[in-house]
């Protein structure tokens, strides 16, 4: 394999964020949110969803927000909606939201009892209606299909999810397309409980790529609920090459949720600043800046009244040339003084700071090259004679 796979990812803190946070934030501001998180060279954003209040009051605001928000040229703005009822009422919007991509799915819950009490439908009924799903595709015209598997890696309930078992949930859904002369190109794996592992997500991957080598579109919606959202999303990456498209979602601060799945706010997902960051360290351009990302997640920590679980709006990006830290800057101990990054000198104002006199060193690229520099003759030789 050469390369990395393509990227496509989607921003999900509007959606999968606010949705299990309180359902009293004002609309304003989670306008002034979106707005912000339009202007961090994001190309997709989940607005929300248009669903019934009575189950999630949260989204009860999503007409004035769609009508008041500022859309910015470039920027996918996208939803979620259940039935009927909320594409009619998301397609008055639209634009500036975006037209919905016509994907025909079969899709099944590997957990019977979260099928439930997420969608009110047995895994049974789920499977019943895939040959539905396959007439309208082949009444429409469809030469391709996608196929996806929910909770893909365990269950809360029911437990892990077998290589074995996916795969054979798999093969029932793509003999069925293949039965009706449609080609499956497109291929997703959610794991709303967060049951993902990383050496699981590289078995998975390499077991579908080995079954149906024309499959190169794969979605990995990952929750963070046990720490390995990151992770896992490194392995499949590592799995792919450049012939290949990874679909990923993440949310600012890794705010995220699951009411339905035991685990609350605990089942969040990754952090869009960490996974940004991890991906522009990898050489693979997003066309982010991490430094209004992080803003963002700070102000979403505003607008929800608590702190969010990312690492690099903590201590910030890995920082380059400018971006490096004074060297006689006093001793940093808060999570609000190393906010220096972004906020300067100002975020340790008063903090105790021992040195009696500047620090310099050769190693900064402002630092006289004397006989200073000679001293270390060898770590200059391992920096490859810069910083």
């Amino acid at each position: 394999m050469s390369g990395y796979p393509k990227i496509v990812h989607t921003e999900e803190g509007m959606r999968e964020g606010l949705q299990i946070e309180s359902a009293n934030i004002p609309v304003d501001a989670k306008i002034r949110l979106l707005d912000a998180l339009s202007d961090t060279g994001l190309k997709e954003i989940a607005v929300g969803s248009f669903v019934s209040p009575k189950y999630t009051p949260q989204m009860a605001v999503m007409e004035e927000l769609v009508t008041r928000f500022t859309p910015r040229p470039g920027v996918r703005y996208v939803y979620t909606a259940l039935n009927d009822k909320g594409r009619e009422r998301a397609a008055a919007y639209t634009p500036p939201l975006s037209r919905k991509v016509l994907e025909y799915a079969t899709r099944v819950d590997m957990c019977d009892v979260f099928a439930q009490r997420n969608t009110n439908r047995s895994v049974a009924q789920q499977v019943a209606a895939w040959p539905k799903t396959i007439e309208q595709a082949l009444a429409k015209g469809a030469t391709e299909g996608c196929m996806s598997i929910s909770n893909a890696f365990g269950s809360n309930w029911s437990g892990e999810v077998t290589l074995e078992q996916m795969m054979h949930m798999f093969d029932r859904m793509h003999r069925q397309w293949e039965d009706a002369g449609i080609e499956v190109t497109r291929i997703g794996m959610s794991d709303a409980m967060g049951w993902n592992m990383p050496h699981q997500v590289e078995q998975r991957v390499a077991a579908i790529k080995e079954r149906w080598p024309k499959i190169r579109d794969f979605n990995l919606h990952l929750h963070n609920t046990r720490g390995t959202a990151l992770a896992s999303i490194y392995a499949a990456i590592r799995m792919m090459d450049g012939n290949d498209t990874l679909r990923l979602q993440s949310a600012i601060g890794g705010m995220a949720g699951c009411p339905y799945c035991g685990n609350g706010r605990g089942a969040g997902m990754a952090a869009t600043e960490d996974l940004m960051h991890m991906l522009q360290e990898m050489g693979i351009d997003m066309g982010v800046d991490l430094y209004k990302l992080i803003e963002a997640v700070w102000l979403a920590e505003e607008v929800v009244g608590h702190p969010l679980y990312g690492f690099v709006s903590k201590a910030g990006p890995r920082p380059r040339f400018d971006k490096l830290y004074a060297m006689d800057m006093p001793h940093i101990e808060t999570l609000e003084q190393a906010k220096h990054f972004i906020k300067g000198p100002q975020a340790y104002e008063g903090a105790h700071s021992p040195w009696s006199k500047p620090i310099t060193s050769w190693m900064r690229p402002e630092a006289p090259q004397g006989s200073a520099a000679e001293t270390a003759p060898d770590l200059r030789a391992a920096a490859g004679g810069k910083a």
